[in-house]
């Protein structure tokens, strides 16, 4: 769990790391002015870069799901029955979700008990499985698996979280410069002339790495919100029994029970991480899904997900 978070937050870093870096190498300083900053340039500028960013790692997702997992797409006219019939249980779930199109389904190689869906819209999709899940679980536990999945693309998460790490950036590094240029001016003091340029952009980049980190609490509060909504969505197309039976399921294969063993990284399922971990937790722990679960009702309208 703890890797899983280190590395969640290492990337962000690097990535607003990275366009710090890069920027001040090539001296794109626009929103500098002998008076001071351009806050409305400056704020363009970081919307541009922030969201920039986000929406291009969105609109390589599914490529880079499929090259860096490995993931073998199953073509929905294979004569394997146990391939055919994973496909048939997801368009049946995305049918039922009412989504554009039917997503890609594909199974990849690792022992880990795991799930995910992603891609850049509700048409252009992909919910791909483990080996590792489908010898662990029943056929109803992987319907429930797979109706958590679809209803993450029917309710456009890779979309709204996209959007909202692209406000965490942009808002990153406007604070950072802003921060980063104040600082640098008390440090000169009454000088006219001094290293200020070398200082302020060695200030903006531990100032961004200092709120890509603050940013990466906000981000995973939203995702385990989604997380709960997806649960919910997996109830009302596979049914609430499945959706419950699946989380059960993870839990025993995971060691949870007896808390033994740290979780496998299926639907990001997490233990119970305690003090200031517990802010970047993704997904919220098993037992408080499974709990909501038990008190939600699953509606006969596949629209209701929230």
């Amino acid at each position: 769990m703890g890797k899983r978070i280190f590395l969640f937050i290492l990337t962000n870093v690097l990535v607003i790391a990275t366009i710090s870096l890069v920027t001040s190498l090539l001296g794109v300083r626009g929103w500098m002015t002998a008076q001071g900053i351009d806050y409305q340039s400056l704020l363009i500028f970081c919307a541009i870069w922030g969201f920039g960013g986000a929406f291009i790692s969105l609109a390589l997702s599914k490529k880079m799901a499929k090259w860096m997992m490995r993931v073998q797409v199953i073509d929905p006219n294979t004569h394997d029955s146990r391939a055919r019939d994973l496909v048939q249980m997801v368009h049946r779930l995305a049918h039922a979700a009412k989504l554009p199109k039917m997503p890609e389904v594909g199974v990849y190689d690792s022992p880990e008990v795991n799930a995910f869906a992603t891609g850049p819209s509700k048409g252009n999709a992909l919910v791909a499985v483990s080996t590792g899940l489908l010898q662990r679980m029943d056929r109803g536990e992987v319907e429930g698996v797979l109706g958590h999945e679809v209803a993450h693309i029917a309710n456009g998460d890779m979309v709204t979280m996209t959007l909202i790490q692209g406000v965490v950036n942009a808002f990153t590094m406007f604070l950072a410069r802003v921060l980063g240029f104040a600082v640098a001016q008390v440090l000169r003091g009454d000088e006219e002339e001094g290293p200020s340029y070398l200082v302020q952009t060695l200030l903006v980049m531990v100032f961004d790495i200092l709120f890509t980190i603050l940013g990466s609490a906000v981000v995973a509060y939203f995702s385990r919100m989604r997380e709960y909504r997806a649960d919910k969505g997996g109830a009302t197309l596979a049914g609430r029994g499945k959706m419950i039976g699946a989380l059960e399921a993870l839990r025993r294969s995971t060691g949870l029970v007896d808390g033994s063993h740290q979780a496998l990284a299926t639907l990001k399922i997490s233990g119970k991480p305690k003090g200031l971990m517990a802010l970047f937790m993704s997904h919220p722990p098993l037992e408080e899904r499974i709990a909501r679960l038990e008190r939600f009702e699953s509606h006969a309208s596949s629209r209701q997900f929230a």
